[in-house]
């Protein structure tokens, strides 16, 4: 995270934007999600915000912005290639969290594309089932622009927060104590990273199915 940090402050302002916002879009239209989650992106440009590298305000409206746009993209594709996508062999050891995702759409409808925008996997793949479903492109945007605001506006002030108390540290109790702070932070977001991988590996041996049970993710068409 830091290395990424200080590559990112070493760029003006404008490419700042740039790479915030293609990481937050590329996420969601491409399954970006799988490798490095756009959250880390926002939570970053909002150090940097902090920093006075850029500024909060147009940040947050181009990771809402790109994170709409990106689900969109995604929508697009499952709506177009949704079954053959789903049973491709990339995917298949996702099967597991896969299907759950599916399950949540059949469940809370529209409600899941709000919902599934707070969680990395489903982030990266909600908006790609939502398409396959047959829900409309209008319930689907609307719900997806509430997550999208919600989620790019707090996650943007997290790292600003995070970036304003690492500076309120150095200046009250020094730069080690400062550092012990932020080494800290990354201890715990690193042991729930690991906890959350064991967990999703854990319980996706054996989730393998026949390929042709993507298919059932077209069952229905939701209305507005």
């Amino acid at each position: 995270m830091g290395t990424i940090t200080d590559w990112l402050a070493g760029l003006s302002g404008a490419a700042v934007y740039a790479v915030v916002a293609g990481l937050v879009f590329c996420e969601d239209a491409l399954f970006f999600g799988f490798v490095i989650p756009g959250e880390s992106a926002a939570v970053i440009g909002g150090v940097l915000a902090a920093q006075h590298q850029v500024s909060i305000y147009w940040l947050a409206l181009i990771v809402v912005a790109a994170a709409i746009a990106g689900d969109s993209v995604g929508y697009e594709i499952g709506r177009r290639f949704g079954p053959r996508l789903l049973a491709a062999q990339s995917l298949r050891r996702h099967r597991r969290s896969i299907e759950s995702a599916r399950d949540l759409i059949r469940r809370r409808g529209p409600v899941a594309v709000f919902l599934g925008r707070f969680v990395a996997f489903f982030r990266a793949v909600m908006p790609a089932l939502a398409g396959a479903s047959g829900m409309r492109y209008r319930t689907f945007l609307l719900f997806n622009a509430l997550g999208g605001l919600v989620w790019g506006v707090g996650f943007t002030l997290i790292g600003y927060a995070a970036g304003n108390a690492y500076s309120s540290i150095e200046r009250f109790v020094g730069r080690g104590a400062a550092l012990v702070f932020v080494a800290l932070v990354v201890v715990v977001l690193a042991i729930r990273y690991v906890r959350r991988r064991r967990r999703d590996n854990g319980g996706e041996d054996g989730a393998d199915g026949p390929a042709d049970e993507a298919d059932s993710t077209g069952s229905g068409t939701w209305d507005d």
